[in-house]
């Protein structure tokens, strides 16, 4: 195993991303008293959700619909486009987020929402959200600048998850929801111990970054509680570690991605009786399951019959399980713990994980 040391990170982490992971439940402390500071109207008629943003702005978003589902009794629609759905009129809450405040994809979704009359509740460091905001008299939240989009999880879930409270959307007692909240900054802050050190032979992020690095990644989940971290963990090793990594979810990838796994001409499929070039091939694969202890009683079951294909056949299959008393700590411990792996992972690559040249590339030539 790749030894990390002081001197390396230092080398490496330019951008210091180590101390704002190390940092995050500070994040997430800040993030409720920015949102209990805003005065929201309670009990006014809202028909559906739809929040409007893109990459590090729009995951927070996704995780609140996806801890959501089966709690909010009305539409929640994440909308990574230029435009909004038909369905949005003057009784749709639009959402505006956008870290940096000049993504240009959010202001036309912005622009689109003032014209439909929506509710309107913007969320951002600056930029031209808050110029806009300011000027139609929108509800905003202004949060801090300085972090990548995709290290500002913390206010960009946790502002929005607070707001739909306030506005009475989320019904459950005040104690509870914020004894919730509480528990994950707690469990984060604990993980921040462990993870930090990167002198101990037993953090399980460096060990998975190593046996991942240089890898194909496939992250497998439930689609019910997990599909939003599955996400999560590939956006992270993509931006962070600049390395590719691919997933799918549990059932909708046994009614066809399954197939690809499978050699029909092989019964009790063993490495060594396929050809060298696949499994070769094969070998460059390493299979993550990102699981919880609510998953579906079926999709257990579908995981741990696949898992035995995955075995003969993939480098390497790892079992992840988030820890904590409630869903949202082990939903957020999961993403730090991936969080980290990606760190870890761009270390032993050499690799500084806070530049992403690609999409700064991408923008440029767009203007």
């Amino acid at each position: 195993m790749n030894k990390i040391t002081q001197k390396i990170i230092c080398d490496v982490d330019r951008g210091n991303m180590f101390a704002v992971l190390k940092n995050f439940h500070l994040q997430i402390k800040d993030s409720v008293s920015l949102a209990e500071s805003v005065d929201f109207q309670k009990n006014f008629s809202i028909s559906n959700i739809i929040v409007n943003g893109l990459g590090g702005s729009a995951i927070g978003g996704d995780l609140v619909r996806s801890y959501l589902h089966y709690k909010l009794k009305i539409p929640f629609f994440i909308n990574r486009n230029y435009f909004l759905p038909a369905y949005a009129n003057k009784s749709t809450l639009s959402i505006i987020s956008s870290y940096s405040g000049n993504t240009e994809e959010t202001i036309s979704a912005y622009k689109e929402s003032l014209k439909k009359r929506c509710k309107i509740l913007a969320i951002s460091s600056g930029g031209e959200v808050e110029k806009i905001a300011k000027k139609n008299g929108n509800l905003f939240i202004k949060i801090p600048g300085g972090y990548q989009p995709r290290c500002a999880l913390g206010y960009s879930f946790f502002t929005l998850y607070i707001s739909l409270f306030k506005l009475g959307l989320i019904k459950v007692s005040r104690k509870n929801f914020y004894k919730e909240i509480f528990s994950v900054i707690s469990n984060i802050e604990r993980f921040s111990r462990i993870f930090s050190n990167y002198e101990s032979k037993k953090n399980i992020t460096i060990n998975i970054a190593s046996i991942i690095k240089d890898k194909l990644v496939i992250i497998y989940s439930s689609n019910d509680l997990l599909d939003v971290v599955n996400l999560r963990w590939r956006g992270q090793i993509s931006e962070n570690a600049k390395q590719l990594a691919y997933g799918n979810l549990y059932p909708e990838m046994n009614h066809n991605e399954l197939v690809g796994w499978w050699n029909s001409n092989e019964t009790g499929i063993k490495k060594k009786n396929l050809n060298s070039d696949r499994r070769s091939f094969l070998n460059e694969i390493v299979v993550i399951f990102l699981k919880d202890d609510e998953d579906y009683e079926r999709i257990k079951i579908r995981m741990d019959i696949t898992s035995e294909l995955y075995r003969k056949l993939a480098s390497n299959v790892i079992d992840i399980k988030g820890k904590g008393n409630n869903k949202l700590e082990r939903i957020f411990n999961l993403v730090y713990t991936g969080d980290w792996i990606s760190y870890y992972l761009a270390i032993l690559r050499k690799i500084d994980p806070t530049p992403v040249d690609a999409i700064t590339y991408l923008k440029s030539k767009l203007k």
